[in-house]
């Protein structure tokens, strides 16, 4: 949440976050400095009802509230009116709610842009999946740094691999056959092209069956 605070504002920008860095009066320099933020809301989150737009329950919208905070620090720490949108995402079922300074964009916007952030999410997800950064060489900043920019490098270069060759094979076989073939001395389109054999029902010729000895 600290991290707020080193963050150099737009205006006019929109800043997505989840529910963990809710400091209103963090939030509150937001609205000061004129740009936007969309952040997951709480469910114990103290507020009083404005005003309220209708919304197309069929996009997933449940409700569009113009709210002010009622807590007796969270009314002083932003003391103007917020935006609290509700959404059911389709695919997941699970409900959101969102708070946002924007009172202009249309609800199911703002829930849109805050389902963009999960696809940033998804990706650093994959690349402590399959390029498995479990641990950190260094504990400086430039260290972690450098360790997640050279796996982001890994990531881009073995896509452009992909793309360039149009391989049909996933992103993490193409990973896997770059890791036990190093330091072979086999052309790559060769090692990426080769068929992954599976194992045979059949034995074989030269294999002694148990039940025969």
């Amino acid at each position: 949440m600290n991290a707020l605070d080193d963050l150099v504002l737009e205006p006019g920008a929109f800043y997505i976050m989840d529910r963990g860095y809710i400091d209103f009066a963090r939030l509150y320099t937001f609205t000061q400095e004129m740009a936007f933020f969309v952040i997951r809301g709480k469910r114990n989150l103290d507020f009083a009802r404005l005003a309220y737009r209708m919304v197309d329950k069929s996009t997933g919208l449940r409700s569009d509230q113009k709210i002010v905070l009622k807590g007796p620090k969270s009314s002083k720490d932003y003391p103007v009116a917020l935006r609290r949108i509700t959404y059911v995402d389709a695919d997941t079922k699970r409900r959101f709610t969102f708070l946002t300074n924007n009172m202009t964009l249309p609800a199911l916007t703002i829930a849109r842009l805050y389902k963009c952030r999960w696809q940033v999410e998804l990706f650093f997800k994959w690349i402590k999946q399959h390029l498995r950064i479990k641990a950190f060489y260094g504990t400086s900043q430039n260290a972690v740094k450098t360790q997640v920019w050279i796996a982001i490098g890994v990531y881009v270069l073995v896509a452009i691999v992909k793309k360039e060759l149009k391989l049909e094979r996933s992103l993490y076989e193409i990973l896997q056959i770059l890791s036990v073939a190093l330091f072979e001395k086999t052309p790559i389109f060769e090692a990426l092209a080769s068929p992954i054999y599976q194992n045979e029902d059949t034995p074989s010729c030269n294999q002694l069956a148990l039940f025969d000895l």
